[in-house]
């Protein structure tokens, strides 16, 4: 991938502020600011007397905890000094780790305030907002923004899906689309989260078919648009009745064609999406063969089952299209050749690993 594409993607997380989507309160991270587990941003305390300019933005939360706060935004500077202000630094959720980085501030000026407190840490997060009152807002696939965040790599999660010490890669995965789904929307990781995954053995031994865990519908986009009103409207080759904008090309947790995750950047060949289930949603061939170990291994584990999150040629079915070229964590956002098992990852031939994520409640 070309630089200029990863430093779009990187900074994908503030594209929804600028679109007018993204949630008030939540920080942007610059280029020299990474971004960790996401919280709700507070803002930074105010400077001493005038000096020169403000302080610069915190970096948020470090990838470690589990929805840790955002940092917050660096207050007017103090009394003119020889450097620039800093931003404040994330500040801890209760329940998650504290954000390390700081931004750049700003010229010729004081020290920026404090960073404000972070959000509320915990398995689920909780904004006080009831989901019931909340925008529908029930599926997304994940973003290669938001896997890399989460993963704290540019290669994501591959195969093994145990995010933040999940036991298994299913109840890993259910963590990963609660905090994506927060992330994006504020009190919207309360609806009751599940990864659209199969799995031979799932947490209790037994098998687990994808469709089976996603409740009964109906499921709305980011921006309230149908995705599905039935399980049975899902079992099709697209999924039937959705939206005609997004019925050839499924959304991410912001809203956006995942084919072009910034509107005003080129379209990206992200298309594979895990599923390890046939075209039912339903664990594929039987078999734990196509899940990667039940999504807990890298290597050594087969070739996983992928959907296609938007229509490539012939390439069209999003639940159960081909097998993946492998388990490996890695990414292909140029698309050449198809799953290749010589690459194996579960990016070979246009993905990184993304997962599409269901809640119980609209």
């Amino acid at each position: 991938m070309n630089g200029s594409l990863q430093k779009v993607l990187s900074r994908m997380v503030c594209i929804g502020a600028c679109m007018g989507v993204a949630l008030a309160g939540t920080a942007c991270a610059s280029d020299d600011s990474p971004s960790g587990a996401a919280g709700t941003a507070g803002a930074g305390g105010a400077g001493g007397a005038a000096g020169g300019g403000t302080g610069g933005f915190g970096g948020t939360g470090g990838v470690a905890g589990t929805n840790a706060g955002a940092g917050g935004v660096g207050g007017a500077s103090g009394a003119s000094g020889a450097s620039g202000g800093a931003g404040g630094s994330g500040g801890a959720g209760a329940g998650g780790a504290s954000g390390a980085m700081s931004g750049a501030g700003g010229s010729e000026s004081g020290a920026g305030g404090d960073g404000g407190d972070g959000g509320d840490g915990g398995s689920t997060p909780d904004s006080g907002v009831p989901p019931e009152e909340l925008e529908p807002f029930s599926f997304f696939v994940t973003s290669y923004e938001a896997m890399v965040r989460l993963s704290g790599s540019e290669d994501g999660f591959g195969g093994d899906l145990r995010y933040d010490d999940a036991p298994d890669g299913l109840t890993g995965a259910d963590k990963i689309c609660t905090e994506i789904a927060e992330y994006s929307m504020a009190g919207a990781g309360a609806k009751g989260w599940r990864a659209f995954l199969s799995v031979a053995q799932g947490p209790d031994g037994e098998r687990v078919d994808a469709i089976d865990r996603i409740g009964d519908g109906p499921w709305f986009d980011r921006i309230g648009r149908t995705v599905a009103e039935t399980v049975e409207d899902l079992q099709n080759e697209r999924p039937e009745g959705a939206d005609p904008l997004i019925y050839d090309d499924l959304p991410n947790e912001d809203g956006f064609p995942n084919s072009r995750p910034d509107p005003n950047g080129p379209e990206i060949d992200n298309h594979h999406v895990l599923t390890g289930s046939d075209d039912e949603g339903r664990l594929y061939q039987g078999s734990v063969n196509g899940t990667c170990d039940n999504w807990t291994a890298l290597e050594d584990a087969g070739r996983p089952r992928i959907g296609f999150a938007f229509v490539i040629d012939s390439r069209s079915n999003w639940i159960s299209g081909q097998d993946e070229g492998g388990c490996g964590a890695g990414y292909d956002l140029d698309g050449g050749g198809g799953s290749d098992p010589s690459n194996p990852i579960v990016g070979s031939g246009g993905g990184y690993g993304a997962i599409y994520c269901f809640a119980l409640t609209p």
